[in-house]
């Protein structure tokens, strides 16, 4: 990756990082589902009227029910049911890891030995955790972030394929092939159709979520839940809408199309390490020993992750999914 797409992934992390810490704030005043289905209606409105969708396929469809739907519903009713921000961030990254192997496995992307050693290392990481549930970490919030985590990683594939295949359509309508370099007109083209995917896929997510929010939580679906939230519910609705998710996203995406998920993904295990920070100076939220070590361990995966060398399989179907 070159030195401008490296500092855009530490950027994604730190943002994502202290997100959790927002949607704790957040859900002191609104349910996980409403809380999730708030954040897509303003993350579609009004950025659908000005960008042009994407090709309403299948790719759009896992993307929006991955990433957005199953992803932060089941983070925010983790949260909800008690997961600290600085562990939701931990565990989640078990996505990194699934992401890898479904490029590996659908897309044929390259995955070296080190990049195996490295995401074993996380998985011990991510096991502390398990070995500890209970406290910051209750049983069904474990359960929920692991769900969340595969639902993110099929949104990852979908977010690759979908950003190619709306790239090799627009290259292929260009009428004034002159008007910029091709690499220009590639990078341009790439993150317009990243932002247009976040939208629309925010789109699809607002609609299924309000109806599970309907079903579910029926009865906070009255005005004195909005009049009654705290500015800082609001404040941290607003950071989670439009920096988390449109820059977050809409950078994520970019990256993706641009990079190798084998590439890209193991940039995420920084995620952890910024959300236990902000949350342990934001929220007080107490660091243990095993904290430390789960911590120190998924670093360390993420090191070993980027070495660069390896054997690769044959990259044959690239787009097969």
């Amino acid at each position: 990756m070159t030195p401008i797409y490296t500092a855009l992934a530490v950027l994604v992390t730190f943002i994502w990082g202290v997100n959790f810490t927002f949607i704790a704030w957040g859900l002191e005043s609104f349910p996980p589902l409403m809380l999730t289905a708030l954040r897509f209606f303003f993350t579609a409105v009004p950025l659908v009227f000005f960008l042009k969708p994407p090709t309403f396929n299948r790719t759009l469809l896992i993307y929006a029910i991955g990433t957005f739907v199953m992803q932060y519903a089941f983070v925010f009713t983790a949260m909800h049911l008690g997961a600290s921000p600085g562990l939701t961030a931990l565990l989640l990254q078990m996505q990194i890891f699934i992401t890898v192997l479904l490029a590996y496995f659908i897309l044929s992307e390259a995955v070296s030995r080190m990049q195996i050693i490295g995401m074993l290392v996380g998985v011990l990481g991510l096991s502390v955790i398990a070995l500890n549930l209970g406290g910051d970490m209750p049983v069904a919030g474990f359960v929920c972030i692991l769900i969340a985590a595969v639902g993110w990683s099929f949104g990852n594939i979908a977010s690759k394929q979908a950003s190619a295949q709306a790239t090799l359509k627009a290259a292929q309508q260009k009428t004034d092939v002159a008007a910029i370099t091709p690499t220009t007109g590639k990078n341009k083209t790439s993150a317009l159709s990243a932002l247009a995917l976040v939208a629309w896929g925010g789109l699809i997510a607002c609609v299924i979520l309000t109806v599970s929010s309907l079903m579910f939580e029926a009865d906070a679906w009255q005005l004195a839940t909005f009049t009654d939230a705290s500015l800082k519910s609001w404040l941290s609705l607003g950071f989670i809408v439009y920096i988390s998710t449109l820059v977050g996203f809409g950078l994520w995406a970019h990256l993706l199309s641009q990079n190798t998920a084998s590439k890209v993904m193991p940039f995420a295990l920084l995620v952890p390490v910024f959300g236990m920070t902000t949350s342990v100076v934001l929220t007080g939220e107490v660091v243990t020993w095993w904290k430390m070590l789960a911590m120190i361990l998924i670093l360390s995966g993420l090191l070993l992750a980027n070495v660069k060398f390896g054997i690769r399989k044959n990259p044959a179907h690239k787009y097969g999914m």
